[in-house]
């Protein structure tokens, strides 16, 4: 970890998890000086290993903040985050011949039936046990005018919850350094979570020229102060769409579940597999935590909370590794780490360098299976397209100590 600061041109330090500065793009560390001069920041700005640029606040950025809420600092997909469960199978003993691979070829392609991805939703409504509590929520209290819009986005969970969506969200069957087979989910609050981020932001935008201090737009860092009837409202739905968002994935998580045990029902002699750990969190969020001795909003942009011995999920682009870490509880970072690997290259980048067949090959060589529909986009979540999830593990071994690794044995795409 190093630090910058430059009296003249910031006001708080910018604390970063890399080699060297040379490390950070340009757009990158000028969002994160942005951040350091927001009158109500605290401390100092934490970018993590995996930093790169998003909208307004870097992906792999850590912002506490006083009194205030900012909706860019937590992100469009609102609670995105991991599942992660780890079994009783031995994947030498299922899997470790043709016939093995036949049969993750037969689960792969029963998961892509089972759980629809990309930009497919179910065409039936589905039981949504958090859209059903935060009815009760807003039957309780009085809803403002510019509340009334989103009421609708309940009834669209319905239709969304238990399915993956697109870009970097995927469903892997991965294989531990002692040989079990464990499971992962990773997606968020689907189109839930953008349309609050964006009527969020959008109403801050608004705001901003009746509050202060004033924001330059620029930035596009607009905020709500918590108190406020408009920052109340932020914090409610954002409380929404990460019950939504962790619902998502235990669905999925169950029948991802369901399949491999089905599947795998004759290989075991109809013994179902056991699961021997559960874990979930997500990465993009705000929390009001203490630190410092005083209660703060965390702010969380594709970073993951980890308190001391507090359990983090580390995923890594597909075909990599990817880790569970246990928490050494830095106040350097707020208590924080990356989220995964990050981007090195944008997606277009990504698309021009690397064709199809070569993403393919790449997949072919490690033995992934890989399942997803429309495979165009296919070279924009190329594992060469992120950086390396060893180097950004080695780089924060001060805020995490890693305590699982597991290797993609097949991954489902949106």
């Amino acid at each position: 970890m190093f630090t910058l600061f430059d009296p003249s041109r910031q006001k708080l330090p910018i604390k970063v998890w890399l080699e060297n500065a040379a490390e950070l793009e340009p757009v990158c560390l000028e969002q994160a000086r942005n951040l350091s001069n927001l009158p109500f920041a605290h401390g100092w700005i934490a970018l993590m290993p995996d930093t790169h640029s998003g909208y307004g606040m870097p992906i792999g950025g850590v912002l506490a903040t006083q009194e205030v809420i900012l909706p860019n600092a937590v992100g469009v997909d609102i609670g995105c985050g991991v599942v992660f469960e780890q079994t009783s199978v031995k994947v030498a003993e299922v899997f470790k011949d043709t016939a093995g691979t036949r049969l993750l070829e037969v689960i792969v392609n029963e998961i892509l039936r089972a759980i629809p991805t990309g930009f497919e939703h179910h065409k039936q409504k589905q039981p949504c046990q958090a859209a059903k509590r935060f009815e009760k929520v807003l039957s309780g209290i009085k809803i403002h005018g510019f509340e009334q819009a989103l009421v609708q986005e309940l009834e669209r969970a319905c239709f969304q919850v238990g399915t993956l969506g697109g870009g970097n969200h995927f469903i892997e069957l991965q294989e531990d350094d002692e040989g079990y087979l464990c499971l992962m989910v990773h997606s968020g609050s689907r189109n839930v979570g953008h349309t609050l981020c964006t009527h969020f932001n959008t109403l801050a935008k608004s705001l901003s020229g009746r509050l202060q201090p004033s924001i330059p737009s620029k930035w596009d860092l607009a905020y709500l102060p918590v108190d406020s009837p408009e920052g109340q409202a932020y914090i409610r739905w954002m409380q929404f769409a990460l019950d939504f968002a962790h619902e998502n994935r235990e669905v999925m998580m169950e029948r991802v579940r369901s399949i491999v045990s089905q599947a795998l029902a004759t290989r075991m002699e109809g013994n179902a597999p056991e699961i021997l750990a559960h874990h979930h969190c997500h990465h993009n969020y705000a929390s009001y935590e203490r630190h410092d001795d005083q209660m703060l909003w965390v702010h969380r942009k594709g970073a993951i909370r980890v308190m001391k011995d507090e359990t983090g999920i580390i995923p890594g682009a597909m075909g990599s590794f990817s880790y569970l870490v246990r928490g050494k509880g830095s106040m350097e970072s707020f208590n924080s780490c990356s989220h995964g690997a990050g981007r090195k290259m944008s997606r277009h980048e990504a698309k021009k360098r690397y064709s199809l067949q070569e993403t393919l090959k790449d997949l072919e060589h490690q033995k992934v299976v890989l399942g997803k529909i429309k495979k165009g986009d296919l070279s924009e979540e190329s594992r060469l397209a992120y950086k390396d999830i060893t180097v950004v593990i080695s780089n924060e071994l001060d805020l995490i100590e890693p305590v699982k690794r597991m290797k993609t044995l097949a991954v489902i795409k949106g």
